[in-house]
């Protein structure tokens, strides 16, 4: 539901979405950065496949995890 969020939720990363994360998009982009450096971006429920989709289709390293959990590298 959109407004039913307070604003300590998180939300998804996805431009327009208002949606709450349910998992962390963790991905890095190899030609800029060593496997140590992972960047985090959340997704919901209906994008979580969009985002893997993404930054797979660019040749980026990506992981999908639950929400807050982290990785050390992709």
């Amino acid at each position: 539901m959109i407004g039913s969020l307070g604003p300590d939720e998180l939300r998804c990363s996805r431009s327009g979405c208002r949606e709450a994360a349910t998992t962390n998009v963790n991905w890095r982009n190899p030609k800029l950065h060593d496997e140590s450096r992972v960047k985090v971006w959340l997704a919901c429920d209906d994008h979580r496949g969009f985002f893997d989709e993404y930054f797979t289709n660019r040749g980026f390293p990506v992981q999908l995890t639950a929400l807050g959990v982290t990785v050390e590298s992709v």
